[in-house]
């Protein structure tokens, strides 16, 4: 048959409707020909009566004729699809029906039938058997609703989702076979095709249904207005097809999507239990807690060997999260230390690191957590809750906690349910570590800090400080930026500001090291300038101990976190007669508040940056009234830029400070604010400190010849006015012994002028000028020696002693600590 396809023997339905028929005698003869035979063919009647209907088709066809013919004669039909062949030669693809009947004179004949199976025929209509066939054997299931959205006919594949066989079902509505069902939101669907005729196609219906009354189910529904031949609606045909596994597939998917998105936004290992919690509920569970290991909220390393034999494990409640109001009743709140029973489910699950799944849970049973507040023990039926999964939180082979999941009248957790909950406990477990080891990592960087910033600056009377440092790094705190104040001699004091490149705990410890040179360096008094001059050659030989500067010749290639380019300013600040030196290394300029508020800023010469080498760093000195403002800061209070955005920063600066010179204290917080975001580019540190002044009271100074029968009158002249300031006898003795020695001293080795000055400030300091310019050493004498033992006496009274050089000599001081205030 040419490849056509054949539907030979059973008795088939033809539409004739649209068919040519043609009468054919016994032998295959056209017999009688009609209109409809010639409009399909182009063979007019003349030309078709008498011939072979067989020479009217192809080859393959007309061979088959003959069979066909003894199949009429036998009393049966056939119906298929043949080719015949056009008038004009063309071939014409027709649904063929061949049956025996009888001609008009009662003689036996044969009817044929031909249908076009050319584009827009309607080509052959299968019968009733065979769409019965179709419906009834289709895994689909398949229903039609009268108008009033009663059954009518349902196939046997229906039946799968309940509601009994489709005899029982005709006259009733979905509500009556489906009681579990949004019965309301399916028959609306209804309606609508029903008024508008437009099918609606893959509806997802997610519910109960009467086949699994347990569970969550999905199913997919297509729905098709039936009409009559007016148009008119008949009816409703509707499609259901189970589409649970994909639902669940896809639900799935879509938690472990918003678990990637949602679950290690922070590296805080409390939170990060908590987003576990949210995502879980109520995606996956109704209730939901985890619980961690203590060390783990410590940013500590878990110890596997803790948790083997150990019947009290501490945990603690780190994140939970509830779908009802009334679930748990005995809540635990986050933090709070949780306590199983021995040998209950979560303790092995803790000890063992494997999952463990509970469909029904006994509702007579206690709950495993001992300690509930209130002192009162629940059952699960009490507790409402029905089915468990308990997963461990494990990241890289450790356990670090545990994630409980309980459900109340939903399904039961199956097999699917807890390899889920696994994949979503291991994916936040490896964020709960990283939470972990950055909790470990702050908090060694955080004890770096503090001991490497001033806890509190110290106590003194030259200056009233405020300090104020903001970090870029928001996550450690940790910069290269850093301020110190350093009480000196003389009641003065250093004040300083630096930074190092870059950020993090490298900046820190280079910050550190300079840091730690600048106190070793104000410590013997040096100078602003040398003080830096010293820090440049250190940062030189660290750059180049370090290996830095090895591929273009330099010094200034230094690895993240070298001293190599820092920035420092250096200011000494003396309260006796208001004068202030400083100097520059790479560094901005301080800005200086005047007493009646303002604000410029000092010229002063920029040296290079520490250990890059150029011009020796200058120092600059100015005068300051009691009451101004110095204001030292980093670069990143003013910004980045070329000059002309340094020049906007200063203005900024400017606007920020005007008016602080009428406030009690300094404020830096407010000007920070005022300058820095939340989340600055680059670390700032600011330090103001408004200037005091000895009063002329405090001080007492005194030129004396440089003849050595003067240090009787120096003594008594000490003690006089040590007596004036109320201090105590045993402190004058001292006193004394300390003036003899220094004032003896300078008189023996050096040359030029002497002066003695005495200073009560918080301590008792004594200085004796000369023009010497070799500083002294202090030697053990040996027994039998008649001299050498005054600077050893001088340490052995004085709490601290020490030189100083100044352009017209040296200073020699002692400090003795008060221990009577004065009268």
């Amino acid at each position: 048959m040419g490849g056509h396809k054949e539907q030979g023997g059973a008795r088939q339905g033809f539409d004739v409707a649209d068919a040519a028929p043609l009468l054919l005698d016994p032998h295959g003869l056209v017999a009688g020909w009609t209109v409809h035979a010639e409009r399909l063919l182009g063979h007019g009647a003349a030309e078709a009566v008498g011939r072979k209907f067989a020479d009217l088709l192809e080859t393959d066809d007309a061979e088959r004729m003959e069979d066909l013919l003894d199949r009429c004669r036998t009393g049966n039909d056939w119906t298929g699809l043949m080719t015949a062949r056009h008038r004009d030669g063309r071939p014409v693809p027709v649904a063929v029906r061949v049956a025996p009947t009888t001609a008009p004179q009662g003689r036996p004949a044969v009817l044929v039938l031909l249908s076009e199976l050319g584009d827009g025929a309607r080509g052959w209509d299968m019968s009733r058997g065979v769409l019965e066939q179709i419906v009834a054997g289709n895994p689909i299931g398949i229903a039609i609703v009268d108008t009033d959205l009663r059954y009518v006919w349902s196939n046997a594949a229906l039946e799968q989702f309940g509601g009994g066989p489709g005899r029982s079902r005709v006259g009733l509505r979905v509500a009556d076979v489906q009681p579990g069902m949004d019965s309301e939101a399916v028959e609306e669907r209804m309606r609508h095709v029903l008024e508008t005729g437009e099918q609606e196609v893959g509806y997802e219906y997610v519910g109960r249904a009467r086949s699994a009354p347990l569970r969550e189910t999905a199913h997919m529904l297509s729905f098709t207005r039936l009409e009559d031949d007016r148009g008119d609606p008949t009816g409703v045909y509707y499609t259901v097809v189970d589409v649970t596994d994909r639902h669940r597939a896809r639900q799935r998917l879509a938690l472990l999507d918003r678990a990637g998105e949602y679950i290690g936004r922070t590296l805080d290992v409390m939170t990060t239990a908590q987003e576990l919690a949210d995502v879980a509920v109520p995606g996956l569970a109704d209730f939901v807690t985890v619980d961690l290991l203590e060390t783990v909220l410590r940013g500590a390393e878990p110890v596997p060997e803790a948790l083997a034999g150990s019947e009290r494990v501490p945990l603690r409640r780190a994140g939970h999260r509830s779908l009802y109001e009334d679930l748990p009743r005995t809540a635990v709140d986050s933090g709070a230390v949780v306590a199983y029973l021995t040998d209950s489910p979560p303790v092995r699950c803790l000890t063992t690191g494997q999952s463990w799944r509970q469909e029904q849970l006994d509702p007579l049973a206690l709950e495993w957590a001992v300690g509930a507040p209130g002192g009162r023990e629940s059952t699960f039926l009490e507790l409402g809750l029905q089915s468990v999964m308990i997963v461990p939180v494990r990241a890289r082979g450790v356990t670090l906690g545990l994630t409980t999941f309980f459900r109340r009248r939903r399904s039961p957790f199956d097999p699917d349910d807890l390899h889920l909950a696994e994949d979503l406990v291991s994916r936040a477990a490896v964020c709960v570590d990283n939470a972990r080891r950055y909790t470990r990592e702050r908090d060694a960087a955080l004890v770096l800090q503090r001991s490497l910033l001033p806890r509190r600056l110290p106590d003194q009377d030259a200056v009233e400080v405020a300090a104020c440092y903001r970090p870029a790094d928001e996550l450690t705190g940790l910069g290269g930026d850093w301020f110190d104040l350093i009480p000196l001699s003389g009641a003065r004091v250093a004040l300083v500001v630096g930074e190092v490149p870059g950020h993090g705990i490298d900046a820190a410890a280079a910050m550190g090291r300079l840091r730690t040179a600048v106190r070793t360096l104000a410590a013997i008094d040096l100078p602003p300038e040398e003080v830096l001059a010293h820090l440049d050659d250190l940062a030189f030989r660290s750059a180049r101990d370090d290996g830095d500067g090895e591929d273009d010749g330099s010094a200034g290639g230094g690895a993240q976190g070298n001293s190599v380019g820092s920035g420092c300013l250096y200011v000494v600040y003396d309260p006796a007669d208001g004068r202030c030196t400083m100097a520059a290394a790479g560094h901005p300029a301080p800005a200086v508040v005047a007493p009646d508020g303002t604000v410029g800023f000092v010229d002063l010469p920029q040296g290079p940056p520490l250990g890059v080498g150029g011009p020796p760093f200058e120092a600059v000195e100015l005068d300051l009234a009691e009451g101004s403002t110095l204001v030292l800061h980093t670069d990143g209070l003013l910004g980045h830029g070329d000059d002309g955005a340094e020049e906007a920063g200063r203005e900024r600066l400017r606007r920020a400070l005007e008016g602080t010179a009428r406030e009690p204290r300094p404020s830096c917080r407010e000007v920070i604010d005022a300058l820095v975001p939340a989340r600055p580019e680059d670390d700032v540190a600011l330090l103001m400190a408004r200037t005091r002044r000895l009063a002329p009271e405090q001080i007492a100074a005194w030129e004396l010849p440089p003849d050595p029968a003067v240090v009787a009158d120096a003594r008594r002249t000490a003690q006089d006015q040590l007596s004036r300031w109320g201090l105590d006898e045993e402190l004058m003795f001292t006193t004394e012994l300390l003036v003899s020695e220094l004032v003896t001293n300078a008189i023996r080795h050096a040359s030029g002028r002497v002066r003695l000055r005495l200073i009560r400030e918080r301590t008792l300091v004594c200085e004796v000028l000369d023009g010497g310019a070799s500083a002294p050493h202090l030697r053990h004498p040996r027994a039998m020696d008649e001299g050498g033992r005054g600077l050893l006496l001088v340490s052995q009274l004085a709490e601290r002693w020490g030189t100083r050089f100044v352009p017209d000599g040296k200073i020699i001081w002692a400090e003795q600590p008060l221990t009577t205030p004065a009268g």
